[in-house]
């Protein structure tokens, strides 16, 4: 399945796993960003067969439909149809590129699972100052602590041009999703007759690492905040959550906070990392699964495998549509496929093999990350016995008004149970994630606030 070629300059690479303190990338290499590869170091070109187009700047502009910030995205390529849907009976001729993770929902779901395939749009974009801060991260940035934090970068991908597999991971830790987000959205656990309950929150990040006219210098170790504030059930109304995501969380761990609107009390949460399970998914989902993967990556020891031509979710409007009830969306075993959108894209190939002696429930995790835009599209985990068990897919689509490429959805699969979880529904929200608050001050996150506004 691995291409037949490799990135030049890259070869020694794919062998380097997690160690010791990495040097920045010579000038005369990282001048290839902006020419041969784009400003985050994806290949310009297209492939040989013909079949994933060249890079050409992505989506610069809004359709003309987008009226601005909170409303639901029209998609900008209403015409595409499918070129061909893959199912459980023509699985064999499309298996060299699907990750095993996406095969086995194949199998999981014979009579229902599929992947329409689209033409391949390389929307990805940026804004030309995350650009231009990438570029000049790339003759700088340096992991630091064996490569559990990283620095001498800011405001951009910190290692375009990646020499090992944490590098990589921390590419996808740090891209670009704007500078200060407020939205309003629901995560639901679907059970194996279909049957779900919504829980709603308000949620609020400010991305430090991403302040304009900020620098590596200002950010104290903090590389963004999150706010979430649960509105539904009414079991559930008033709890909040408050965390500060440190870039070194070896050194410094990450600070979280949670208020209980019953008891009007805020309370240190010391262990919301790792496998540590999350209370509102219903054991789908680790504290680092969130994002696809998050916090420390100290307990694995990631390799770059290289690159792959893979069928991966990309351009996803309809999945977030206003017009598509979650009662639509969300059937047995996994999302309806008829609102789903895959395209074949580049990605890089990321193994993490559980450290000897470091604990987690998972044994390895594969990660699949767009070449375009460094986030993680999908992911393979392991359980101890080293049988994959859970499979994370996001659902990418461009955020144009930014512009950047994120998730739209993220559903985690578990094989074993045959339940999966979704994150970020907002359908039938009046409105959707907003880029355009004003951006507020480190006073704004602090554990005070979740007893001011934390309430029912």
């Amino acid at each position: 399945m691995l291409k037949k070629h490799i990135l030049t300059g890259v070869a020694v690479a794919l062998a380097l796993s997690t160690g010791s303190a990495q040097a920045a990338v010579s000038a005369a290499e990282a001048a290839k960003l902006g020419t041969t590869l784009t400003p985050f170091g994806a290949e310009k070109a297209g492939n040989a067969a013909g079949t994933i187009p060249a890079w050409t700047g992505g989506i610069t502009q809004a359709p003309a439909e987008y009226k601005g910030p909170g409303q639901h995205h029209p998609d900008p390529f209403p015409g595409d149809q499918p070129l061909f849907t893959i199912t459980k009976g023509n699985l064999e001729q499309y298996k060299a590129n699907l990750t095993p993770g996406q095969i086995a929902l194949f199998q999981a779901y014979p009579d229902t699972y599929q992947m329409p395939v689209y033409q391949t749009r390389r929307s990805g974009s940026a804004p030309k100052w995350v650009y231009d801060n990438t570029i000049k991260n790339a003759t700088s940035a340096r992991l630091v602590d064996g490569g559990n934090g990283f620095a001498d970068a800011y405001g951009g991908i910190p290692f375009p041009i990646p020499q090992n597999g944490v590098e990589a991971v921390w590419n996808h830790i740090a891209r670009y999703r704007g500078t200060y987000i407020v939205r309003r959205a629901s995560e639901v656990a679907v059970q194996r007759n279909g049957s779900f309950s919504l829980v709603t929150s308000q949620q609020e990040a400010l991305f430090k690492y991403y302040l304009p006219k900020g620098s590596y210098a200002d950010l104290n170790n903090i590389m963004f905040y999150y706010l979430s504030f649960t509105k539904s059930p009414a079991r559930l109304a008033g709890g909040a959550t408050l965390v500060h995501e440190t870039l070194d969380q070896v050194k410094e761990p990450r600070q979280a906070w949670g208020y209980n609107a019953g008891q009007r009390r805020v309370r240190r949460a010391p262990n919301l990392a790792y496998d540590t399970p999350i209370a509102a998914a219903d054991g789908l989902r680790t504290a680092d699964d969130t994002d696809m993967f998050n916090g420390a990556p100290d307990r694995y020891d990631w390799k770059l495998v290289g690159k792959k031509e893979i069928y991966i979710p990309y351009n996803n409007y309809k999945v977030t549509s206003d017009k598509v009830k979650y009662a639509d969306l969300l059937k047995v075993g996994h999302i309806n496929p008829a609102y789903t959108r895959n395209e074949l894209h580049r990605v890089w190939v990321v193994e993490g093999t559980l450290k000897p002696g470091a604990r987690h429930i998972y044994s390895k995790r594969t990660m699949y990350l767009d070449e375009d835009s460094w986030q993680a599209a999908v992911l393979d985990q392991y359980d101890g016995r080293g049988e994959l068990w859970r499979v994370s897919i996001a659902y990418l689509k461009n955020y144009y008004e930014l512009p950047t490429t994120w998730s739209a959805l993220d559903v985690f699969h578990d094989l074993q149970s045959r339940r999966y979880y979704v994150q970020n529904l907002d359908n039938e929200e009046p409105s959707t994630i907003d880029f355009s608050q004003p951006i507020p001050d480190d006073g704004y996150f602090k554990p005070a606030a979740l007893r001011r506004r934390g309430t029912r």
